[in-house]
């Protein structure tokens, strides 16, 4: 078995939950295949503290409280090097920034043990920050499968500590491009509605009471007969953020295959883009900003809706 430290922090709108209950939602959204039983087995063991010292299963979480969790993960696969032509924005000794294509899984894991982009960075050589676990070093945070667009990577731990920080406290700039169902009405907006699982299907988000706090700021680009071109900045950063309030304002995104129609714009995926990256270098302290153009699909969908092709 390997352990892996995550550090996670209670938000206001989670305070006074159940320990167990809060904690197995919160490694379940980083991506975590855990049941609420394995994480009171390490609440057991002493494997999560809260300020140096132990704690219960059963004890109500505090907002602002952090806990440091030793989450273990059975011995998978190893994950392999593998040769794959990478779109690298920007390297240096401590951070890359890469544009991922539609359809490339970040990092490996259930189903997904070949063909990531940890994967195809091993295969070129790339040096990646231990911390993440070892099935997904370096990584800072992840875009959807169908998600296309930038992300940073940790080539250092000092760079890994540095990122996730800034995502933490939401410093980081993201800005995406999407084409959704629908004519929003208004050309500029938010939806401030919190996010969590959906109680019904816990393999989606859903905007629920008790879901994390999460905003997302919009401005119509371009208006068609059935359809909007959105800019979208995400002030928060939960699960599927884009695609749950999008739905949840009655505006799917275009190809969503969890949150939108059955019938929709000829897409693999949903029509979503992360255009555009903005942080703090963690070691020169200087602001870097990446921008990646759209890609070929959502250009052709775009241009069909332009020319009426389709509706």
């Amino acid at each position: 078995m390997s352990a892996i430290q995550e550090r996670v922090v209670v938000e206001s709108a989670d305070a006074g939950a159940r320990l167990d209950r809060w904690l197995t939602d919160q490694l379940t959204e980083l991506d975590y295949a855990v049941s609420r039983s394995q994480v009171q087995s390490w609440v057991d063991a002493g494997m999560v503290m809260r300020a140096g010292f132990p704690v219960k299963s059963s004890e109500p979480v505090v907002a602002g409280a952090a806990y440091e969790v030793a989450v273990t993960e059975p011995e998978s696969e190893t994950v392999s090097p593998e040769e794959m032509d990478l779109d690298i924005a920007y390297e240096d000794d401590d951070v890359l920034v890469v544009n991922k294509p539609r359809g490339l899984v970040v990092h490996p894991g259930a189903g997904h043990w070949q063909g990531t982009l940890v994967n195809g960075l091993l295969g070129r050589g790339t040096h990646l920050s231990s911390l993440g676990g070892s099935t997904r070093p370096g990584i800072v945070h992840r875009i959807d499968k169908d998600t296309s667009g930038l992300l940073v990577v940790a080539k250092s731990d000092r760079a890994y500590h540095s990122l996730t920080e800034q995502l933490r406290v939401h410093e980081m700039e993201r800005m995406y491009l999407a084409i959704a169902h629908g004519r929003v009405p208004h050309q500029v907006g938010l939806v401030d509605a919190p996010i969590g699982r959906d109680p019904s299907q816990r393999q989606r988000m859903a905007v629920v009471e008790r879901g994390k706090h999460a905003v997302t700021h919009f401005r119509v680009v371009e208006w068609f007969e059935h359809y909007s071109y959105l800019s979208l900045r995400l002030e928060t950063g939960r699960t599927h953020q884009i695609r749950v309030h999008l739905a949840y304002i009655g505006h799917p995104l275009a190809g969503d295959p969890i949150y939108g129609p059955r019938h929709t714009l000829d897409i693999s995926g949903q029509a979503l883009h992360a255009s555009t990256l903005g942080f703090i270098h963690p070691v020169s302290g200087e602001k870097l900003v990446f921008e990646a153009p759209l890609p070929a699909d959502m250009e052709r969908l775009l241009e069909l809706l332009r020319n009426k092709v389709v509706e």
